[in-house]
Order: C-alpha cells, then sequence, then structure tokens
C-alpha cells in the first residue's frame, strides 16, 4: 500500500538508494519517505550501514617450505556518505576483500619462517588493513578491523613440532634429573666422609683412653706393689684381659667370632705389641 501511494520506509542502519528513470537520484536517510513512481522515482536497493565480518581463509607457503592455512577476519562497514560509490562500484563486496586479503597474505608469507610467522601475525594483520583501506575506501567501504586469527601448519608438520617440543622437555627433564641424582650423591659422599671422620675421632679418643688407663695402671701397680715392674704389670693386665674376652665370647650363643689356634703362651707376643705401642705413644707425647 505504501508503494502505491509513493511512500517507502528506511530502516535503522540502513539506507535506500533512490533512482530516477533509472538514474541515481539521491541517498534516502532512515525514516518515511515519499516517491513519487508516476514521476520515475523508485527505490533501486537498500544498503548496510552495519559493522559486517568476513572470514577468509588463506593457504600459503612459508620461507622455510611450509603450507599453512592463515585465517583472516576483515570487520568492514559501508560508508553512508559514500554510500553509491557502496551501492554501484561493486557488484561482491566479499569477493574483492577477499581478493586483496589473499594478494597481501600471499606477499608477506612467504618472507617469514613459520616461527616469524607466529610471532609477526599482527604485522601481517596491519598489512592486509592498509592495503584494504586503500582500496576499499574508493568504493565507498570503511575497513574497522582486521585480525589473524589463526595459523594452522600442515598436520605433519604439526606433529613433527610437538615431537621436536616433546623431545626437548625431556632433555631438559632428563638433565635436571641428573643433576639432582649428582647432588644426592654428592651429599651421600659427604655424609659417608664426614661418618668416617667422626668414627675415626672415636676410634681414635677410645685407644688414647686405653692407653692412659693402662699406663696409669702400670704406674699405680709398680708403686704400690714393691719389686714387680712394668712389664709384670703388664703380662698380667694383659692375661685378664685375655681371659675376660674369652668368658665373653663363651657366654653368648650368637657369637660371630672366629677362632684361630692359639695358646696364653701367644699372650707374651701380644704383649710386646702393646709395650711398642705405649712407647711409640710416649715418643710422639
Amino acid at each position: 500500500m505504501g508503494q502505491v501511494l509513493g511512500c517507502i520506509q528506511v530502516d535503522q542502519s540502513n539506507v535506500a538508494i533512490k533512482e530516477n528513470f533509472g538514474k541515481y537520484d539521491d541517498v534516502l536517510q532512515p525514516g518515511c519517505h515519499f516517491l513519487p513512481w508516476c514521476c520515475g522515482s523508485q527505490v533501486a536497493g537498500h544498503l548496510s550501514l552495519r559493522v559486517q565480518q568476513l572470514d577468509v581463509r588463506c593457504e600459503t607457503k612459508t620461507k622455510d617450505n611450509v603450507f599453512v592455512t592463515v585465517v583472516a577476519s576483515i570487520q568492514y562497514r559501508a560508508v553512508a556518505e559514500k554510500a553509491a560509490d557502496a551501492f554501484y562500484k561493486l557488484s561482491n563486496t566479499r569477493t574483492q576483500i577477499q581478493a586483496y586479503v589473499f594478494d597481501v597474505i600471499r606477499a608477506s608469507v612467504p618472507k617469514l619462517s613459520l616461527d616469524d610467522t607466529f610471532e609477526q601475525k599482527n604485522d601481517i594483520a596491519k598489512a592486509v588493513e592498509n592495503e584494504l583501506e586503500k582500496a576499499m575506501s574508493l568504493y565507498g567501504y570503511e575497513i574497522v578491523q582486521t585480525l589473524i586469527v589463526d595459523i594452522e601448519p600442515d598436520e605433519h608438520v604439526k606433529r613433527a613440532m610437538n615431537e621436536i617440543n616433546a623431545a626437548s622437555r625431556m632433555r631438559v627433564a632428563t638433565s635436571e634429573k641428573a643433576e639432582a641424582e649428582k647432588i644426592l650423591q654428592i651429599k651421600r659422599a659427604e655424609g659417608d666422609a664426614e661418618s668416617k671422620y667422626l668414627a675415626g675421632l672415636g676410634i681414635a679418643r677410645q685407644r688414647q683412653a686405653i692407653v692412659a688407663g693402662l699406663r696409669d695402671s702400670v704406674l699405680a701397680f709398680s708403686v704400690n706393689v714393691p719389686g714387680t715392674t712394668a712389664k709384670d704389670v703388664m703380662d698380667m693386665v694383659l692375661v685378664t684381659q685375655y681371659f675376660d674376652t674369652m668368658k665373653d665370647i663363651g657366654a653368648s650363643s650368637k657369637s660371630s667370632a672366629v677362632f684361630i689356634p692359639h695358646g696364653p703362651g701367644a699372650v707374651k707376643d701380644i704383649a710386646s705389641q702393646i709395650r711398642d705401642g705405649l712407647l711409640q705413644a710416649n715418643t710422639h707425647q
């Protein structure tokens, strides 16, 4: 009914292209407009001013001969002041934008290695945006934003990259494990050395105490029993210790002692060795 009466409505965020006898006449803004069709006025079409998005998938090759698929997201809109250019100059806006994206990406990515492509995707997006801005502004369109949303290498390349990454991490883990084992062995060796050092100090002090006790006993016995010599006292002490030792060994049912042929006459040799040890101790003191 509105068209019969010569009235049309243009929705918000849209403009209408008015023609008069097939020739461009005006751009109709949102609202109600009177078009006397009997005078040759008509609406050639409508143009949306909203931001639109186009996702472009472009397959190309990097500098190190790796095929990748670059996914670019282009956000664009028609400029109200250039609505006539946007409506008349392009028959397929999306195809035109896609052609420019292909051209820029296939000119930029082959100059970069695969790693550089990932690192410099913002630079690639900026190059695409600049080229589109220069080209599409002539046709009445504004490029709002250009994003490189994904870079997909070939499946075999991704698998190889994952294997390289896994091997690198395994190498680091092995190195850390070996370093920890090294530290553990060093600490264990330091502990063993400290233990042996302390055990040696204990044995040395024990022997010093034994020597000092035997010396005091010999001197005291010689003073209290006139006519005895130090040799007599040492022989008696050694014989006493010998029988005490035999008694202790025989009293234990779980003794691990090893018996060798011996007799009390061997005490003389033992006494000679002890006396030599005492003399050397006295000499060092």
